[in-house]
């Protein structure tokens, strides 16, 4: 059997199973990505659609120059034009080194590839296998364990890894059918990396005792695979479903009527469109349970870093963590542009009639939060009503209630309150004053 006529072949099939766009090659100087790009290089269908190599210099090895002088070589040979970036790897940003290091690479693809152009990865079925298992063992469900697709967007382009169903023994007889060279990364010897103690301790005794262990693993996941894009499939209507008006919103009884399999997808389609952080499995579990228990006037909440889900009536809300102003904040305002604590934004009296100036100190109003027992007369001649009920007839969660800007005149009558009302002595206030009142954010 010759390695590079099989290569030509499953390489022909691929490109005909996508986009007709341009291909960029990852290129990192090792045997996978080396032998991609001359595979690549010598298909008539790949060359006519526009064919290129990028190469990501992470300068994390002191040999990294020699990788980037390497990629040159091969892209010279294979007559393929070569883009190299070098990035700076955020070593202290939590992630680990690897995680890191493949953050900035791939931030370096997204801001290279053109809209529409193809990434073609060197991931082949060994690579496969050890992403299956890995995410086995990091308790993954459906998506983590249908491991790599063949292709998926990429920012504007497209990732296309054509060589998942190759074994690396076959990247390394083309290589050497072919006179190929290429670099050797040594930090794919270092056991404490998890991927690699796989690769040399753990694979290699599998695949002894189970010769088509990686064929039968790139079964499972495939399968697994199709099982993620149904769940997929139906979270997307479920979430159309049960989104309220409010992109913000979902209804929590839906939610939490779904079934297991999709409870947990569409959670985290919610937030991924929201931009927010997605939770752990335990932090769903947590809210599952709030939901489950709660009484209807109490208010779960389950948070973690960078967002927040809270139930107020029938909805759920998704937020970033909130500020909230200190309880006895007040200034003083003189009508011009008044910026609130916490990021609030900014309170406007603009004049209707005139250029809007500073107001008298005797006209001068307060700002405030809500501190409780708050009243206000909305009609001239009307009752009293208290804050707390008309916040509550505004279907205003607690929790924004208490970031609401009030405004009172000097003699402590409310005025405004946020963008919910204007009382009565408001409307005849700002009219003396000729102002507009606004609260933008």
């Amino acid at each position: 059997m010759h390695a590079a006529a099989d290569l030509e072949r499953i390489l022909d099939a691929g490109l005909s199973a996508i986009p007709p766009a341009p291909i960029a090659v990852a290129l990192s100087g090792g045997l996978d990505s080396t032998v991609l790009l001359h595979a690549l290089s010598v298909l008539p269908a790949a060359r006519q659609r526009g064919l290129r190599a990028i190469h990501v210099d992470h300068g994390l090895h002191a040999q990294s120059s020699d990788w980037g002088r390497h990629c040159a070589r091969i892209s010279q040979r294979c007559a393929v034009p070569l883009q190299v970036i070098a990035v700076d790897v955020d070593r202290d940003g939590g992630l680990g080194l690897e995680a890191a290091a493949r953050a900035a690479r791939y931030a370096a693809f997204a801001t290279a590839l053109a809209e529409g152009e193809i990434l073609a990865l060197a991931h082949h079925r060994d690579d496969q296998t050890e992403t299956v298992v890995l995410k086995l063992l990091r308790g993954a469900g459906p998506e983590g364990l249908g491991a790599m697709r063949t292709l998926r967007p990429l920012g504007q382009a497209w990732a296309w890894r054509p060589l998942l169903e190759v074994p690396r023994s076959v990247l390394r007889r083309h290589a050497g059918q072919a006179g190929l060279d290429w670099v050797e990364d040594p930090s794919n010897d270092d056991t404490r990396i998890e991927r690699n103690f796989l690769r040399h301790e753990v694979l290699p005794i599998l695949r002894k005792r189970w010769p088509r262990a990686d064929a039968s693993i790139g079964q499972s996941a495939a399968w697994i695979r199709a099982a993620a894009d149904l769940v997929d499939a139906e979270s997307i209507r479920a979430l159309a479903r049960l989104q309220g008006a409010d992109p913000a919103t979902l209804d929590w009884s839906g939610w939490l009527a779904l079934a297991d399999a999709l409870r947990d997808p569409v959670l985290r389609r919610w937030l991924r469109n929201l931009d927010l952080p997605e939770p752990n499995r335990h932090q769903v579990a947590e809210l599952a349970r709030q939901l489950a228990q709660a009484e209807q006037d109490k208010l779960p909440c389950v948070r973690w870093p960078g967002a927040e889900v809270r139930r107020y009536r029938d909805l759920l809300h998704a937020l970033a963590p909130l500020e909230l102003p200190e309880s006895a904040w007040e200034t003083r305002w003189d009508g011009l542009p008044l910026e609130l604590p916490a990021g609030l934004g900014t309170l406007t009296l603009e004049g209707m009639a005139k250029p809007t100036v500073a107001l008298a100190e005797s006209e001068q109003l307060l700002v405030r939060f809500r501190r409780g027992g708050e009243r206000l007369r909305l009609h001239a001649g009307g009752g009293h009503r208290d804050l707390r009920d008309l916040f509550q007839e505004a279907g205003i969660p607690p929790w924004q209630r208490a970031r609401m800007p009030i405004v009172l005149d000097r003699k402590g009558d409310i005025l405004a309150v946020g963008k919910l009302c204007i009382s009565a002595a408001g409307r005849a206030e700002f009219a003396r004053l000729e102002r507009s009142f606004d609260w933008n954010r």
